[in-house]
């Protein structure tokens, strides 16, 4: 199973230290070494960003920063684990090294699971 973690942060304007970037260097490199982390990406702060929005037909634009928003996205990282409650030990293994934030974990469509709906619910969702 692959999980999308959207880590969510209060937004900070300086960047990691260097401390910080090794210590998130060798946990990086320790996850795709050992094939739990699949994909990984931080994310430069919100004044250099846009939210784009369509609703009722009309499409508006806001350029950051977003000061109205107390969490920001910081980054993703794209998971491979073989349950749910794996998904999220890795998750609290990262959380130890960033410190504050959440991290919100979602399961991956597979479309070569053989699954043509959402997983463990009853109230399955198909998928078009």
């Amino acid at each position: 199973m692959r999980f999308l973690s959207i880590y969510k942060n209060v937004e900070r304007n300086t960047p990691p230290s260097p401390e910080e970037m090794a210590a998130m260097g060798k946990l990086i490199e320790e996850g795709m070494k050992s094939g739990w982390l699949l994909a990984t990406e931080g994310c430069l702060p919100t004044a250099l960003g846009a939210r784009v929005r369509r609703s009722e037909g009309n499409v508006s634009v806001i350029d950051g920063p977003f000061t109205e928003t107390k969490e920001v996205v910081g980054g993703f990282a794209i998971l491979k684990a073989n349950s749910k409650e794996e998904a999220i030990e890795m998750a609290k293994v990262f959380l130890g090294h960033v410190g504050q934030g959440e991290c919100e974990l979602r399961q991956l469509f597979d479309p070569d699971s053989g699954e043509s709906s959402c997983v463990g619910r009853q109230d399955r969702v198909q998928v078009a």
